[in-house]
């Protein structure tokens, strides 16, 4: 799954671009779930890190793709950014702020397609480990990345992801052992955080996707010690 932004702010682009997308999945038996952000700025100023890929035009109103690319980048150096932009020149800047690639427009399916599948490469080979979690009766596979922390209450554990939360018994040591080390770090005695979420602190709390978590007395030096090694490393 690869799961796409599209800020654009012309109806018409976004609607090819939808319908490319369709296109894709069908040929490449891929399922890509899209939402529309024609706004630039309000697409920052409200911004989750809970996409695969975002498609940026680069000349939009109020806020440039270039800048909005910019403090996209401040929140999150994970997600994949594919300018689209009428002239190839102004997509040159897109180093600055580690773009995967570039469209011109007018679109062409089969050159948006190439570099799809180079999106759906890159996201493969990052994706990491994944966990078998169960959600009511239903056991589903989800990836490290997607959980956005564990916490265990009365010997129940909780993985708190995008889907919802999955409940089952153990302990966090187990789930540690079993967990990304580089990623999971423990905040206090009852939540493992995966830090590719965390997007604040404030006091002693740890923002996960604006979620306050409180940090133990004991946990707090440790945990934002890894956490700035994180993000020296990349924030991979």
């Amino acid at each position: 799954m690869i799961r796409i932004a599209i800020v654009e702010d012309e109806n018409s682009y976004y609607e090819t671009l939808k319908e490319f997308i369709k296109r894709y999945e069908v040929e490449n038996q891929e399922v890509c779930p899209v939402q529309w952000f024609p706004d630039g700025m309000k697409f920052v100023e409200n911004y989750k890190s809970n996409f695969d890929l975002i498609l940026m035009d680069i000349e939009m109103p109020h806020l440039d793709g270039i800048s909005a690319a910019r403090e996209i980048r401040k929140m999150d150096g994970a997600v994949l950014i594919m300018f689209i932009t009428n002239m190839a020149q102004y997509a040159i800047k897109g180093y600055e702020v580690e773009a995967m690639d570039y469209v011109v427009k007018p679109l062409s399916y089969y050159a948006f397609a190439l570099k799809m599948k180079k999106a759906s490469r890159i996201l493969r080979e990052r994706s990491g480990k994944s966990i078998m979690l169960p959600f009511g009766n239903e056991l589903r596979v989800v990836p490290e990345r997607e959980i956005l922390y564990v916490e265990i209450s009365s010997h129940k554990l909780q993985f708190h992801t995008y889907d919802g939360i999955a409940e089952m018994t153990g302990t966090l040591k187990d789930v540690e052992q079993q967990l990304d080390s580089g990623k999971f770090v423990r905040c206090n005695s009852c939540y493992l955080v995966n830090l590719v979420h965390v997007t604040g602190i404030q006091g002693n709390d740890v923002l996960v996707e604006g979620e306050a978590l409180r940090m133990s007395r004991a946990k707090k030096k440790e945990f934002l010690k890894q956490l700035s090694e994180y993000y020296a490393g990349g924030g991979r």
